[in-house]
């Protein structure tokens, strides 16, 4: 692994599947070597952002007894207070630490009534769970989401060729995505040990995009232990690969440890986008990733088979329950 965490500047990308060919290999080498990247001119606009920020702010400004009122669901949407959780899974989780020190709004694509997973009753498929009196804030985060979606398939051709695939290969997986979206809120807390705002861990979707506030916190181990703050660079995303494009590349593209430390003196509040493919999609073995002397690491599974399987390993929705409920 490097240290340098790359910057991709994405205004080539207007250029269509030229402009394409010409970011494909700094994401290749960003992704095979690091894991993270930096992206500059991703053309979802500054305001919008600042805008979502301040929804997270709102919605989590609310007394805890009306969060409460909105607790996580069977499909893992709505609000998960502080101390409720941490990855159990990932190969770099610690048995000691304590909860992590932050509280969440969950959502995911929103689907209309008549939609087929809806009708099917999936598990993910919704419904989400909206505050009644914060007004306009569905329509807010409903907004920012389409546009991080949007951004995310611009950037599929580029991710495509960078390996070694026809530059439509994952059209399909994501011309209807299968997102989560979380609104963070960490509260500055003494830092004392084994205590984060996230634990060590790694994301289990396929590309993650978090927009930077300018609070710190956000860490990543680009070696076993060897935890490094992630730079700011003003109106960028920082965005990851996850255990899913991880498996989907036959581990050729990192899934890379990361962290979060609690803010001291001053609130921090994220707002990351997980983004994956349609539920049914099959995560399979690329055809780029494998050959006679790099056989398939992982079996097959669809994407809503794994969603379930991590899901129900580090978020029982049932931990927000027994919760306390008093005015903030």
């Amino acid at each position: 692994m490097s240290d340098d965490i790359p910057l991709i500047d994405l205004a080539p990308l207007r250029d269509g599947l030229d402009g394409a060919r010409r970011i494909a290999g700094a994401l290749n080498h960003a992704l095979e070597n690091v894991g993270f990247l930096i992206i500059v001119n991703h053309d979802v606009p500054a305001d919008l952002i600042a805008q979502t920020f301040e929804e997270a702010r709102r919605f989590h400004d609310q007394p805890l007894d009306v969060k409460h009122a909105l607790r996580m669901n069977e499909h893992n949407n709505g609000y998960m207070a502080e101390g409720r959780y941490n990855v159990r899974t990932s190969r770099v989780s610690e048995k000691s630490v304590q909860p992590d020190a932050n509280e969440a709004f969950f959502l995911k694509r929103e689907r209309p009534a008549d939609d087929p997973l809806v009708l099917a009753e999936r598990r993910f498929a919704g419904p989400n769970i909206w505050p009644a009196d914060l007004p306009a804030f569905r329509e807010k985060v409903i907004e920012y989401c389409d546009a991080v979606d949007a951004m995310a398939r611009r950037l599929m051709p580029a991710l495509a060729l960078s390996l070694d695939l026809e530059p439509d290969y994952f059209e399909q997986p994501f011309a209807e995505s299968q997102y989560s979206f979380r609104l963070s809120h960490y509260p500055p807390v003494a830092r004392e040990e084994g205590l984060y705002g996230i634990a060590p861990h790694t994301d289990m979707n396929f590309m993650t995009f978090l927009p930077q506030s300018g609070v710190p916190g956000l860490q990543i181990a680009t070696e076993p232990g060897k935890w490094r703050d992630v730079p700011y660079v003003a109106n960028s995303f920082v965005v990851n690969t996850g255990d899913t494009l991880h498996r989907w590349s036959n581990g050729r593209y990192l899934s890379t440890p990361h962290r979060a430390l609690p803010p001291v003196g001053e609130h921090r509040y994220a707002i990351p986008f997980f983004l994956g493919p349609h539920l049914d999609t099959e995560i399979a073995c690329l055809p780029s990733c494998t050959d006679d002397e790099n056989p398939p690491k992982y079996a097959p599974t669809t994407y809503s088979d794994f969603m379930i399987w991590w899901y129900d390993a580090n978020y029982n929705a049932a931990d927000q329950d027994d919760l306390a409920v008093v005015n903030s």
